[in-house]
């Protein structure tokens, strides 16, 4: 079965990364890559699992996670 957390994770970082960037209003401080569930010594996909590293506007880190339930 096909899988969006891709497109699920892209959509959640730019709408994160534009309101960081242009919403005075937003609680929202810096916003980190996507990370992919990768294999630590081969490099393969383990999973189809996506993170996010996100501070906020006092330097507290967050993580948000997409993967399949």
């Amino acid at each position: 079965m096909l899988a969006y957390c891709d497109y699920i994770a892209d959509q959640i970082r730019t709408t994160l990364d534009t309101n960081a960037k242009y919403d005075t209003m937003t609680k929202v401080g810096k916003v980190g890559p996507i990370k992919f569930d990768l294999h630590p010594a081969a490099g393969y996909l383990v999973s189809t699992k996506k993170t996010i590293n996100v501070s906020d506007i006092n330097g507290k880190q967050y993580r948000v996670t997409v993967e399949e339930v």
